[in-house]
C-alpha cells in the first residue's frame, strides 16, 4: 500500500495526494501541492521580506534564532509527535535527530555567526601590501531555495534554513511529499518565534513543485536527496548559472581491524546500520571485518540484531521503527532477494516483521556476500547489514573504495593513529575512527560527498559562508597612479628592478615569499 497516492485534483486544478501512516497504513491527511504560480508568489514574497531581514545586524538575527530555539524546546513534544505520525520513527530517534539536533545546530550557528560572517581586512600579497588593503564582506545572496528529504523531515528543513537566514537570506523550502507536516511545522515555529513573515516559507508539494522551485527567481538551491534528482537539479542550475549544493546518497563502508574493541564495533555496526530505520545518509551499508575476529563479530552482530525491539507497542523502548516510505521498502526487499538468490546467507531478519501491520522490516544480518551484489553496490537505505571478511588492510581499503558513492565511512581499531592513516586512504567526503559517524550532526565539520555523493558541503565555516556572497573591496592609496598611465621607460625599468629584488635577492625573497 502506497504511503501517498494521487487523488482527484482540486477545483482549481492543483495536484492532490492522500497520505497514509507507515505504522497503521491508515490515512493521516491530504496534501494539496503548490502550483508553479504558488512557488513564484512565495519567492516574490521572500524577495520582498529579505530586504528588511538582510538589513538587520547579525546580532539581531541571532536573537530571533535563539527565540526559535526556545519555541522548539517548548513545542518539542509536538515536533516528536508530528514526525512519528508521518515516519513511524522510534521516540528516541525522533527526539534526538529532530529536536536535540536542531537546537544544537541553532546554538552553534548563533555562537559562530558573528565570527564567521563579520567583515575582515586582509593584507594584499607582496609589494601590493604597501599600496592596497583588502576588505572582505559577506553579503546575503538573496532568496535560497531549499529542497528537503523525508528521512529527517524537521532537522533537514531546519538546519539549512537556519544557516541561510542567519546569513541574511530568506528561504523558500519544499518539504518532501512523504513528510510534509514535519517540514511545514518549521515555518509555523519560526513565525511563533517572531521571525518576520516571508523570511521562512515552507511549501507542500511533490517532485514537480521542487522542479518549479529550481526554475524560480532564487539565488541558490540547496538539495538533499537522491542522486538521480540531484543530477536533474544540477543540470537546471548549470543552465541558469545558479549556485547549488547537493548532499546525495551514500554507501558507507565500515572497516573493522583485528585489534578493534569488539563490543564497541559490533554495537557501532548494528546501531549505525539500523538507527532511523537505516534511513540515514551516514548509515553503515557495508561492513568489512578482518579475518581473526570475523566469526565472533558475526555471532555478536547477529545476536544483537535479533534482540532489537520493533513496533510502537514498546513505547519509548522501541529500537527500530517503521520504514518511512513503501518505495524504499521495495528497494530494500529487492536488494535482499538479489543477495539470497546469489548465495548470501541470512543470519537475522531478511523479511518484513510478520507480527506488525505496517511497513516494518526486521534488522537484517547477512554473510557470504559478493562485491557485485546489489546490496553492496546500490544504496539500500535500510537496516540491512552485509558483512564481508578481509585479510589485509590494503584489501579492505580497495573494497571500501570500490563504489560510485563517497559520503562517509569508518575505521575501527585501538590504534587511533593507524586508524587515521587508513581513513585518509578512503575516497569519501568524511571518515570516522571508532565512531559510527554522526558526521552531519557535528556542526563545526564540513559535510559533503565526493563521486556521486554530492557537490559542495554543508555545515562548518564554509557551509555558513556558502549562503553568502563574499565581496572583496580593495582600498588603494594612490588611485592606480603608481602603476598607471603614462607608460614610460622609467616605470618599465622600475618594474624590472622590483621583480629582481622580490624574487632574486635573498632579502626580497625573505620579505615577499619564495
Amino acid at each position: 500500500m502506497a504511503i501517498f497516492e494521487r487523488i482527484e485534483e482540486t477545483a482549481e486544478g492543483r495536484r492532490r495526494l492522500l497520505l497514509k501512516s507507515p505504522v497503521t497504513l491508515e490515512p493521516i491527511g491530504e496534501l494539496v501541492c503548490a502550483s508553479e504560480a504558488d512557488v513564484n508568489a512565495a519567492v516574490a514574497k521572500a524577495r520582498q521580506a529579505q530586504k528588511a531581514w538582510g538589513a538587520k545586524s547579525i546580532d539581531e538575527r541571532v536573537q530571533y534564532l535563539l527565540k526559535l530555539r526556545e519555541v522548539i524546546l517548548a513545542e518539542q513534544d509536538r515536533v516528536v509527535e508530528t514526525v512519528i505520525r508521518e515516519t513511524g520513527k522510534p521516540m528516541q530517534d525522533a527526539l534526538t535527530f529532530e529536536v536535540y539536533a536542531v537546537c544544537d545546530f541553532i546554538s552553534y550557528w548563533c555562537k559562530q555567526a558573528k565570527k564567521t560572517l563579520q567583515d575582515e581586512v586582509i593584507r594584499a600579497p607582496g609589494i601590493m601590501s604597501l599600496m592596497k588593503k583588502v576588505h572582505l564582506t559577506y553579503r546575503p545572496m538573496g532568496v535560497i531555495g531549499v529542497i528537503t528529504p523525508w528521512n529527517g523531515p524537521f532537522v533537514l528543513t531546519a538546519n539549512p534554513g537556519v544557516q541561510a537566514i542567519l546569513a541574511g537570506n530568506s528561504v523558500v523550502i519544499k518539504g518532501s511529499e512523504v513528510t510534509p507536516y514535519s517540514a511545514k511545522l518549521f515555518e509555523e515555529l519560526c513565525l511563533k518565534a517572531g521571525i518576520p513573515e516571508g523570511v521562512v516559507q515552507v511549501l507542500n508539494g511533490d517532485g514537480q513543485t521542487g522542479a518549479d522551485l529550481t526554475r524560480a527567481d532564487v539565488n541558490k538551491i540547496s538539495f538533499t536527496g537522491s542522486v538521480a534528482t540531484g543530477k536533474k537539479i544540477a543540470a537546471v542550475c548549470a543552465d541558469r548559472l545558479l549556485p547549488y549544493t547537493l548532499e546525495l546518497g551514500g554507501k558507507d563502508a565500515m572497516i573493522v581491524l583485528a585489534d578493534a574493541d569488539l563490543d564497541a564495533a559490533v554495537h557501532g555496526a548494528v546501531w549505525g546500520g539500523c538507527v532511523n530505520t537505516g534511513h540515514f545518509c551516514c548509515g553503515i551499508e557495508r561492513i568489512y571485518v578482518q579475518a581473526p575476529i570475523y566469526d565472533e563479530f558475526v555471532r555478536r552482530a547477529t545476536a544483537m540484531a535479533k534482540a532489537i525491539r520493533q513496533g510502537q507497542q514498546h513505547g519509548v523502548n522501541e529500537d527500530l521503527g517503521a520504514v518511512f516510505w513503501d518505495r524504499q521498502l521495495a528497494i530494500m526487499e529487492a536488494h535482499v532477494e538479489d543477495a539470497k538468490k546469489r548465495g548470501a546467507k541470512i543470519l537475522a531478519g531478511g523479511r518484513r516483521n510478520p507480527e506488525l501491520k505496517g511497513l516494518y522490516y526486521e534488522a537484517t544480518v547477512m554473510v557470504d556476500v559478493k562485491e557485485d551484489f546489489d546490496v553492496m553496490t546500490q544504496e539500500t537505505f535500510g537496516p540491512i547489514l552485509p558483512i564481508v571478511k578481509f585479510d589485509t588492510i590494503d584489501e579492505a581499503v580497495e573494497k571500501a573504495n570500490n563504489s560510485v558513492y563517497g559520503l562517509h565511512g569508518s575505521v575501527w581499531t585501538k590504534d587511533v593513529k593507524k586508524g587515521i592513516e587508513i581513513a585518509k586512504r578512503i575516497e569519501t567526503g568524511s571518515m570516522a575512527v571508532n565512531d559510527i559517524g554522526m558526521m552531519y550532526g557535528v556542526a563545526c565539520a564540513p559535510f559533503g560527498g565526493v563521486k556521486e555523493s554530492g557537490v559542495g558541503s554543508v555545515n562548518g565555516q564554509n557551509g555558513l559562508r556558502g549562503y553568502s556572497h563574499v565581496m572583496p573591496i580593495v582600498v588603494g592609496r594612490y588611485g592606480g597612479a603608481d602603476t598607471g598611465y603614462p607608460h614610460d621607460e622609467k616605470k618599465f625599468n622600475q618594474m624590472k628592478t622590483i621583480m629582481n629584488f622580490m624574487w632574486k635577492n635573498p632579502i626580497g625573497r625573505f620579505l615577499f615569499g619564495g
